[in-house]
């Protein structure tokens, strides 16, 4: 016959194995839909470019406060209507929250707002749906700040450092950059000058990118040195190092998350294993030649310069992308560089190869890329902010339908609310 203690005993032992079936249940779901959910991705990336972009527009005059007007035309043409059902909307990266305004410029936006919901951008709606090979063109006016840093090359010097933004799931036919030249003492790439613009062409393939660089004098604009791209940066990082602070702290003197941390721990070691989470190095490298003197006034290019110091004339005679498959053997050193930095193409004088490395998430191994949107959306583009201290580290990538960014490299957002209130102080 059993005893009292024994049957004691066996109740709890019964207690906590339903306990951990009941654990173990709720687990396994939310493991299966996390599956299901990569499944459905990995179906939806399997599918060709849902859309392609013929022309990309963009041209910029700077203002006598150091804003940029910018004005964009694009022509979007619809690859496949089907997959993901017609094109009626579009979000367009822009370079951060501190835009004075936008506005539409043709009948063919129904309607235009600002979203931050991955990061800065316009919403743009479309006057109706668009389907299979039909082409839809439209343009628009930004006017933006915060898009220069001051005396952090050379003091007295201003420089826009700008990257259009990019597609990660389709092609620019024809990228248009056009920057006016009033005032400009020197620019990377060499360009042709076209009625009074610095003019640049080029395409883009998935994830390509294309930067420029403007450099002005200090007095050339009303330039201000607490609206520069780094100083910006640092009093980000100061409000997010506050941020860290207090999250500390309450992890410290709140116990009671113990049981909250051990689910969080199941999560995160699922994402490893699983890829989520995880980010990988994207290296990217470009040949650059140089002229070995400048082709403006005849000066000899000094080592590490890009700009002659007289003339202010490039000194860059190309700049061409190319993959490590298609570096030659005898420069395999330069295939073992995995660090920003220039370095020496020893198989052509005055040549060298500009690697840029950046942290992405890693891809999984069940799907090159993603597509889990709405019938409503399409593929997304990056964009970058301004800043001569890293051309494309401060670059916004993105997915989705059309163009917009997902993160703000230097934080500008965080003051998104400040600047929302001062607007409404000001109507009032």
């Amino acid at each position: 016959m059993k005893t009292i203690r024994q049957i004691t005993e066996n109740k709890r032992f019964s207690d906590r194995m339903r306990t951990v079936l009941k654990t173990a249940a709720v687990l396994v779901v939310v493991f299966a839909m996390l599956l299901l959910t990569g499944l459905f991705e990995k179906k939806a990336a399997a599918a060709g470019d849902l859309d392609e972009i013929l022309l990309y527009d963009i041209t910029v005059d700077v203002n006598e406060d150091a804003t940029l007007t910018m004005k964009y035309h694009i022509d979007w043409k619809v690859l496949d209507s089907d997959s993901d059902g017609p094109l009626s909307w579009v979000t367009v990266g822009i370079p951060n929250s501190h835009y004075i305004s936008y506005k539409a410029l043709t009948d063919t936006i129904k309607d235009i707002s600002y979203s931050s919901s991955k990061g800065s951008s316009l919403k743009i709606t479309f006057d109706k749906n668009y389907y299979k090979d039909e082409v839809v063109s439209f343009e628009f006016e930004l006017i933006q700040d915060y898009m220069y840093d001051m005396n952090l090359l050379t003091e007295g010097e201003t420089v826009f450092d700008f990257t259009p933004g990019w597609f990660d799931e389709l092609n620019v036919d024809k990228l248009v950059l056009r920057w006016r030249d009033d005032k400009a003492l020197s620019w990377s790439p060499s360009c042709k000058t076209v009625d009074h613009y610095l003019t640049w062409e080029t395409s883009l393939g998935h994830g390509d990118t294309y930067s420029v660089s403007i450099t002005y004098p200090n007095d050339a604009f009303l330039f201000d040195v607490s609206k520069s791209a780094s100083k910006e940066k640092e009093d980000s990082d100061a409000f997010a190092n506050a941020v860290i602070a207090i999250i500390a702290i309450v992890f410290l003197f709140a116990p009671v998350l113990i049981v909250i941390l051990c689910f969080v721990a199941i999560a995160i070691g699922y994402k490893r294993r699983s890829g989520l989470g995880s980010t990988e190095k994207k290296i990217t490298r470009t040949k650059v030649e140089y002229y070995p003197d400048c082709p403006g006034c005849g000066a000899p290019r000094p080592e590490g310069k890009d700009n002659c110091e007289f003339c202010g004339r490039s000194f860059i005679k190309s700049e061409v992308k190319i993959e490590e498959k298609d570096i030659p053997e005898e420069e395999k050193e330069i295939k073992e560089k995995k660090e920003n930095g220039l370095y020496r193409y020893h198989s052509s004088p005055n040549t060298y190869v500009r690697v840029h490395v950046v942290n992405v998430p890693a891809r999984r191994s069940y799907s090159s890329s993603s597509r889990s949107y709405s019938s409503s959306s399409r593929s997304h583009s990056s964009c970058a902010h301004s800043s001569c201290a890293c051309a494309c580290a401060c670059a916004c990538a993105g997915g989705g339908r059309a163009g917009c960014t997902t993160k703000d490299f230097y934080n500008t957002n965080l003051k998104l609310k400040q600047l929302e209130i001062k607007k409404k102080a000001r109507r009032a």
